[in-house]
């Protein structure tokens, strides 16, 4: 397969970079520089609540374990697109594909943050005596190499900005780099649905040393399954939330059609994932364990019920045309994916009684930094590269996310 093939009518958004809500973006990046500068120099007990009980905290509950699933959209949409031969959503991969690689590259960013001898990471890559048992091991490579992939199969997108530059440098490089993509890419392609099924299944295999910290509504032989099925419901999710969003933001057209097909292909993961957790319970004898007056259960239902109900929302063919009922289905499963890494990697897992963990003001405040610099390297690419499909129209329809136009 070419590079140009997976071109369709993308196109660059247009437009300043620089407006009112690229600025606040800016700002709250710059708040959270100050932040990371000060954990470099001062080390992680300077800005976080972690401890000897709790050694990761949000930056690897959320900015890896969950924000690596939140960035699955580009494995989901080749799953659909080129495994199972759907090709009619070419126009959905280019946007899945750079919001992957934005989401890997910052969760590789955050696992910087959260070692504690940062400078040694430049080792990793040369040792020789590596613990071939290591499932951490195999996730820092998986992810490391995912990254990479990510950005080979995103570049055919500057390339061909490139081609038309008025620099002789990056026209020459666009060039150079041409026929090397028509002949590899579809090899690339192959390695990022390799890649995410590998570590994401290793991050579910990782909570399995934990049997007697990990509640039992949790802690099952499936955990590397549930991690795969829900990052795959969190990818579909995350491009339906994602193309209705920019379509709002750009004044661009609705895929409606290509929409519609991907919210039934949800219905069938979030029946499965669903159906998987609640057999594998009752095969345990852990049902009982979800009817127990505490906070696991309460956490258990809530998870449950954000699956749940997009499944319902979505399984009414007439609903699933709505583009509100899309977006708002998108928008609970996200928080169900979410929601259930965080129950297994902090809220299920309880080390003993001497040890506590809440994120710090200054934890969460490098996380919400890292979604701004996502989100504002989302939007500088889509103005400036052939990203999005479909020309621009003249106004839309009123919508869930029509406020969200003031960020453009």
């Amino acid at each position: 397969m070419r590079a140009a093939e997976l071109n369709g009518d993308a196109r660059p958004v247009g437009g300043p970079i620089f407006t009112a809500g690229f600025n606040a973006l800016l700002a709250i990046v710059g708040a959270c520089g100050l932040v990371i500068v000060w954990r470099l120099f001062r080390g992680l007990g300077a800005v976080s609540a972690m401890n000897d009980g709790y050694p990761w905290g949000i930056w690897i509950a959320y900015d890896v374990v969950s924000g690596t699933a939140l960035a699955c959209g580009g494995y989901a949409v080749a799953l659909l697109c080129y495994v199972l031969n759907k090709g009619q959503y070419h126009s959905l991969v280019r946007p899945a594909v750079l919001t992957s690689a934005l989401g890997y590259s910052l969760a590789g960013f955050a696992v910087l943050l959260d070692l504690g001898r940062y400078w040694n990471i430049w080792k990793a890559p040369f040792l020789l005596n590596w613990n071939r048992n290591s499932i951490l091991l195999e996730v820092a490579l998986c992810i490391s190499a995912y990254t990479v992939v990510l950005w080979i199969e995103i570049s055919p997108a500057f390339i061909e900005r490139w081609r038309d530059s008025t620099s002789p440098l990056l026209r020459g490089i666009a060039e150079r780099l041409t026929p090397f993509l028509n002949r590899t890419l579809l090899w690339f392609m192959a390695l990022g649905i390799l890649l995410p099924t590998m570590h994401h299944s290793s991050l579910g295999a990782l909570m399995l040393i934990g049997v007697s910290k990990l509640h039992q509504l949790w802690f099952t032989p499936l955990l590397p399954l549930m991690f795969v099925v829900s990052c795959i419901a969190m990818g579909y999710a995350v491009v339906v939330f994602e193309a209705t969003v920019s379509a709002r933001l750009f004044k661009r057209p609705h895929e409606h059609k290509m929409l519609t097909s991907l919210s039934g292909v949800m219905v069938g993961v979030l029946t499965t994932l669903v159906g998987m957790r609640l057999v594998d319970l009752i095969s345990r004898q852990r049902i009982g364990l979800a009817f127990t007056p505490d906070r696991y259960a309460l956490f258990f239902w809530l998870e449950m019920a954000a699956f749940i109900t997009p499944a319902i929302l979505l399984a009414p063919k007439d609903w699933r045309r709505d583009p509100g009922i899309q977006f708002l289905s998108a928008l609970m499963m996200m928080v169900a994916g979410t929601l259930y890494r965080f129950d297994v990697f902090l809220v299920g897992f309880n080390p003993g009684p001497q040890f506590s963990y809440f994120p710090s003001a200054f934890e969460t405040l490098v996380t919400l930094g890292l979604i701004a610099v996502e989100v504002a390297a989302y939007l500088a690419i889509v103005k400036r590269f052939p990203i999005l499909s479909g020309a621009p129209v003249a106004a839309g329809p009123p919508g869930l996310v029509s406020g969200l136009r003031a960020a453009s």
